[in-house]
Order: structure tokens, then sequence, then C-alpha cells
């Protein structure tokens, strides 16, 4: 059993033109890293709330959202209750605006157990210790404000914190972007053995794709409410097949990147406010042709690549620098070379 299955997932929002979330499909294992990588605004955190349930006000979801096996979308109140102290939890981005700056951190770690009944006084405090200790923090903290403590030693009071109920899905939403470099890396190393440790699923919701690929054992990318490419990192990051990922990839800061500026990505998303036909990515793509404005592409896989290598796209990309040509005999007629 996974420890998040989402299957159509759709979203509405009162005020769209469509659904902000567009029949994702998403998995994680019980013990696996899985990124969700894209542009702000594509859907990502969005994503990743719902398997705490926690939707924006007026939203319509449709699909379903299985956290070791049960469907949060239909789950009553008092049971959405329990899982959030339980088989999920949660790490957010920044660990200032997360923690009460009036309380103290052990009371900060141990309260959703203990109001929940789920363990005594002594048993909270005693897996507070355990944990800290898991996380490279010492039992001293505990008597400690937040105001005390730096931005890394925050954040990983706040992985603790996730880990008070033992989880078996772990959600982290941009976990280090409030963090300097020396404390991402310490970051993503820490959740890297903790998952190993406990037998964890991480849905890791990143922009980041250096850090992405350094983390995860899959991927999933997201454009526009859709999942255009998914597959092991490794083989996704090596060979992208969508112009959208090759075009991340593209833009990304690379140590044996050649001089001159960064790569972008001419245009804009689309507007919630407007319908949507075809690939969502179409009018900011160098190889659209008619098709693509008409009819949106299904994942699906290529001969060429793994299984679980699947790309939403009318014309996938080769094995070119970033996948920067067609899957075929080279450029498409009547492709948008201005865009």
């Amino acid at each position: 059993m996974n420890a998040l299955d989402i299957q159509g997932l759709r979203l509405q929002l009162p005020g769209t033109a469509r659904p902000v979330l567009d029949g994702v499909d998403l998995t994680v294992a019980p013990g696996e890293t899985v990124a969700l990588v894209g542009e702000s605004g594509s859907g990502k955190t969005l994503t990743s709330r719902t398997a705490l349930g926690l939707l924006p006000s007026g939203a319509a979801p449709e699909g379903t959202v299985l956290v070791d096996g049960e469907d949060v979308l239909t789950m009553a109140p008092a049971r959405l209750r329990a899982l959030r102290t339980g088989q999920a939890a949660m790490i957010f981005q920044d660990p200032r605006a997360a923690i009460n700056p009036l309380r103290r951190i052990g009371d900060f770690l141990t309260e959703s157990v203990r109001l929940t009944g789920a363990m005594s006084a002594a048993d909270a405090d005693r897996r507070a210790v355990e944990l800290l200790d898991a996380v490279g923090l010492g039992p001293e903290l505990l008597s400690r404000y937040p105001g005390q403590l730096s931005g890394g030693m925050l954040q990983r009071v706040m992985i603790a914190a996730a880990l008070m109920g033992d989880p078996i899905l772990l959600l982290a939403d941009e976990p280090t972007t409030a963090l300097d470099v020396t404390s991402q890396a310490e970051v993503v190393a820490l959740l890297g053995r903790l998952r190993e440790r406990f037998g964890t699923g991480l849905l890791f919701v990143t922009h980041d794709l250096g850090l992405a690929a350094a983390i995860s054992d899959r991927v999933y990318v997201m454009y526009a409410g859709r999942i255009a490419e998914t597959g092991p990192a490794a083989e996704l990051f090596a060979r992208p097949r969508h112009p959208y990922t090759a075009a991340l990839l593209a833009s990304t800061p690379r140590l044996d990147a050649p001089a001159g500026r960064l790569a972008a990505i001419d245009g804009q998303p689309p507007d919630l406010r407007q319908e949507l036909n075809g690939c969502a990515f179409a009018a900011r793509c160098s190889f659209a042709t008619e098709v693509c404005r008409e009819q949106t592409p299904e994942l699906a896989g290529e001969a060429s690549t793994p299984e679980e290598h699947l790309v939403a796209c009318h014309h996938p990309l080769g094995d070119g620098p970033f996948g920067d040509t067609p899957a075929g005999d080279g450029p498409l007629e009547g492709s948008r070379a201005d865009a």
C-alpha cells in the first residue's frame, strides 16, 4: 500500500474558468522520496496540501487522495484531525511563521500528541528528546523559546515535530527556502537519513531542480495544474522528454554550463480566468504545432525510455543536450521559432 496515492485529482475554485488542478495522478511509496517540481503557481503546494485535507475555501475537489489507504477527501472532521497528528504531517517553508514564538520548544513538540491522547505527557517528552537527538539537537532545547534558535535549528525542530506521530507520509513544502545554503544542505541530508531510519514516505515540493535531483527517487514535473512528465530522478534529469522539463533544466545554474546569461522561458503561465485548450505549455513551446493547441496530451511512455518514465507531450523530445530536439528526424514542420 502506498503512503500517498492521488488519482484523477481535479480542484475547481470560485472565480476560475478552469480547474487549478486538472487530473493529477501521483504516488509516494513508504520509504520513498518523491519530488514535485515546477514554477510558482503550477499547483505544487495545493497538491501536497490536499493530502492533509487543507483545501481553500469554496474548493470543489474530484478524484481520490488516499493516505495509507484512506480517502482524505471523504473523511469526517474528527478523523481528519487524527490523520494530521498521526499518519501524515507537513514541514512548512518558514519555521518562524509556523512556531508560536511565545511557547517553549518542548510544548510545541508535544502539544498535538498530548491533546489527542496519543501519548501520555511522560511518553511525549521522551519521544521529543529522541527526535531532537535524531535531528542533531540536544534536550536542552525543550526549555528554550523559538527566538533563541537559528533558522536552521528551527527547521530541524519542525522536522522533529512532524515525526512526533510516527507518520507514514511526510510532506515538505519548500522546506529550505528560508535557509542559507549551508543550512539547506544540512536539512536535505537530514531528511534523507530520517527517511531511511523511520521508513517514512516523503513528498518534497520545490522549484529547485538541483535539490530535487539530490534528494529524490522519482520526480513529477507540474505545469498549470497538470503533470507534464514523471520518471526516475536520474533518468528524467538526464533525458527529459517534455519541452517544459528541458526548459527548466536549461534555466538552472550549473557549474559546467557555458559562460553567459542563463536561458529563460519566454511568456507567462496560463491565466486561471481563461479556459485552456490543448497542451498548457503550447503557447511557450518552440515545438508546438496545431495539434498541441487543440488536443490535450495524455501521460504516456516511450519505447526508448523506462516504463515508468511518462510524458504528456504530442512531440516528446529526443536525446540531445537537455533533450533539445523532438524524437524523430529533426525540428517539426510548423514549429514556433519565435516562442
